[in-house]
């Protein structure tokens, strides 16, 4: 880079940080230890002279890094309009500190490149950080997670909303016909969330093994896979071992209502969603690849949930409970969709052609009104025709919440870091209408179907 060119950007890199003129010296000592020192910094015309004059300091000649950032906090929370400068060049000692004559200059703005996508084009350089490490080591070296954290993250246990919701609105209307047990609810309860943690476990696996997560330029806290297997902290093998350990648990706790408590009928709800979750990215159906994903997320989070933690409570199948799980089922399924759109070009290079892969730009947001739309109207005409209680109608004060997702979807389809609010919006969509339809069924218990 030429000396005016390298002068222009190190003036404009002292404007913008202005309000605090510090710099960061970064280094390799001799040992191979990677170095830093904090200090103020000056521009001077052929480089920057940083005043930090005790040691450790760099030798002179020595190849060196100085990095300058700039943040400004927002008033509600947060930072916006980040930026930093790293200018590489050499150290000349000085009695007043470190000059740095640079002759190339990297950098990142937030406003050009949103922060997560910043990380997550670190990763590759990570990666090969670790297999350097675990050469010169002679065994594998790789990061690490507490226990905790790393299940938590392995599993996607933020999720289980997902799962919560139909099986609280089953037993919900078990109670409104008369049947309730608290201890076949929790167990209900831990046996769906088993086979939920086991599907996203599932879900990571033949994602990794398809290329989809790895091709994935811009992963979210919503979408993208947990990355436990993309960022080394898992291998297949360790997931597979928790896949089939959390797959087990959940059966076992499932043959156990089977045996003491339901019968047959929780025996095929039970086996045709632990096969549903296996098929969603397992070979040969690998329904999400086939744009059925949504399909196979509204029937397993839907009808097979509800029905089933229905049926433990009152040892058979019924129409009522189906009714009650078609809102909860759309919104579900919704939330599937919102989640796939940022995916979608990692998706269509690993040949996953979900829904929001086939679709036109045009149709990605009105595809979405019109499942909206669709389970506002059934809470509505099931009202009128006296399929659920009339409390049901109180789901519609979430319909705010579906326009901001839909208009989101509208606006920044093609931005798929600026979408993570609407995820966010559009899980918590599917969780309060999910209580309030439950809800419902107990006011109407209580009150009766008029409140009186």
């Amino acid at each position: 880079m030429s000396q005016p060119a390298m002068r222009e950007i190190l003036s404009e890199a002292q404007r913008r940080t202005a309000e605090h003129p510090f710099a960061v010296l970064v280094w390799v000592d001799e040992a191979g230890y990677p170095m830093h020192r904090p200090g103020p910094f000056e521009v001077e015309e052929d480089g920057i002279r940083l005043r930090i004059s005790d040691e450790p300091l760099p030798p002179d000649g020595a190849p060196v890094a100085v990095i300058l950032s700039r943040i400004r906090p927002r008033p509600q929370g947060g930072y916006e309009g980040r930026r930093y400068w790293t200018f590489h060049g050499s150290a000349h000692r000085r009695a007043d500190g470190v000059a740095v004559r640079p002759h190339r200059v990297s950098g990142w703005r937030e406003d050009e490149r949103p922060f997560l996508a910043l990380c997550e084009g670190a990763v590759p350089q990570a990666q090969r950080y670790f297999a350097f490490l675990s050469r010169i080591h002679g065994r594998p070296i790789r990061p690490r997670l507490p226990l905790a954290g790393l299940l938590l993250r392995a599993t996607r246990a933020p999720f289980l909303t997902a799962t919560v919701i139909p099986v609280l609105l089953g037993a919900a209307v078990a109670f409104y016909e008369g049947s309730f047990s608290l201890p076949w609810l929790v167990l209900t309860l831990a046996a769906a969330a088993l086979v939920h943690l086991g599907l996203n476990v599932c879900n990571d696996i033949f994602d990794a093994l398809s290329g989809a997560d790895a091709v994935n330029p811009s992963p979210t806290p919503f979408s993208g896979g947990s990355r436990v297997i993309q960022y080394g902290l898992l291998g297949i093998r360790e997931m597979a071992l928790l896949c089939a350990a959390l797959y087990g648990g959940g059966a076992l706790l499932g043959l156990l209502m089977v045996i003491f408590r339901a019968g047959v009928p929780l025996l095929v709800l039970g086996a045709s969603g632990l096969l549903l979750s296996i098929a969603y990215t397992a070979p040969p159906l690998r329904l999400a690849y086939r744009g059925l994903g949504e399909l196979a997320v509204a029937l397993g989070f839907g009808p097979l949930m509800t029905i089933g933690a229905y049926t433990v409570q009152t040892g058979r199948i019924g129409w009522s409970p189906l009714i009650a799980s078609v809102p909860v089922a759309l919104l579900i399924a919704l939330v599937l969709y919102v989640n796939e759109v940022p995916d979608r070009a990692g998706d269509a290079a690993a040949g996953k052609r979900t829904l929001a892969v086939r679709l036109s730009g045009r149709w990605r947001a009105r595809i979405y009104g019109i499942g909206v739309a669709a389970a506002y109207l059934f809470v509505g005409i099931a009202v009128i025709l006296r399929w659920m209680p009339p409390w049901a109608v109180a789901v519609g004060v979430t319909l705010p919440m579906a326009v901001s997702v839909g208009r989101s979807l509208a606006r920044f389809a093609e931005q798929p870091y600026a979408l993570i609010p609407a995820m966010a919006t559009q899980i918590r969509l599917h969780l309060y209408a999910g209580l309030l339809l439950a809800a419902s069924y107990l006011v109407s218990r209580w009150l009766g179907p008029g409140g009186s």
